[in-house]
């Protein structure tokens, strides 16, 4: 029953993720109202060991039918895979406590800001070629992988906004490019948990294929609906984010 039960989140998580990142927002408490007294690393191991998956899944049906920006692309995923690797080190030294009062703010402000300018992200108008999108995708790449080692949640969120406001890309393109950079990010996360052995891997299968068939679901949709519809469900996943971070952060 908990494997049952554990799947169907890591499906539904597939689909949110695949659309616009925010699928820990689904598995995370799901795993751990499943397993109270399990090891916190070891779900959140079992949540990037599944969740990887998907994002892989997604990142290659969006490359199909999505202009992918290689070129700019890999260089900001291997800056993501570094980020990560020194969030999750940075872990062992201090407490990431401090971001959990100041992450709810932070969605408002990129809630607002969406909202504001409705033209944001509907039209994709990339505003920097060649080296200089690379550095500022790097940026974008380095600073979000360092959170998504330390902290996480919103992650792709984060790398979708940003793409969008900063490197002009609509948002089917923001969450196709956004993606790439969280299969790195989380890769680096799962090595490790791995070598930590926070890993359940006769649960992280079956999950792993729940989660590709949610990312199957996803995707088609914001490929068939385009920019505008992944533009309102970043705005509803953001939303569920506030509600959250915010309880977790000043209810809790």
């Amino acid at each position: 029953m908990d494997l049952f039960v554990v799947s169907l989140a890591s499906l539904l998580a597939g689909f949110v993720d695949a659309i616009v990142g925010g699928g820990g927002l689904v598995l995370v408490p799901a795993l751990f109202a499943t397993f109270p007294s399990a090891h916190p690393a070891t779900l959140l191991g079992v949540n990037k060991g599944a969740s990887i998956w998907g994002t892989a899944f997604a990142t290659w049906r969006f490359s199909q039918r999505v202009e992918m920006r290689w070129k700019t692309l890999l260089p900001a995923a291997g800056a993501g895979f570094t980020g990560s690797m020194t969030g999750a080190w940075m872990v062992t030294v201090m407490s990431p406590d401090f971001l959990r009062k100041l992450l709810p703010l932070v969605l408002v402000a990129v809630l607002a800001y969406t909202l504001a300018k409705k033209e944001l992200g509907r039209v994709h108008a990339p505003r920097f070629n060649g080296p200089q999108e690379i550095w500022v995708a790097s940026i974008i790449g380095l600073t979000i992988g360092v959170y998504d080692g330390f902290f996480g949640p919103g992650t792709g969120s984060f790398f979708v906004f940003l793409f969008v406001r900063w490197l002009g890309y609509d948002f089917l393109h923001a969450s196709a490019a956004a993606k790439l950079l969280n299969v790195a990010t989380n890769l680096a996360a799962l090595i490790l948990f791995t070598a930590k052995g926070h890993i359940w891997w006769h649960f992280v299968v079956v999950m792993a294929v729940a989660n590709v068939v949610g990312s199957l679901i996803g995707t088609r949709l914001a490929m068939q609906h385009g920019a505008g519809f992944v533009r309102k469900f970043f705005i509803v996943v953001v939303s569920a984010l506030i509600l959250k971070t915010g309880y977790d952060a000043f209810l809790r």
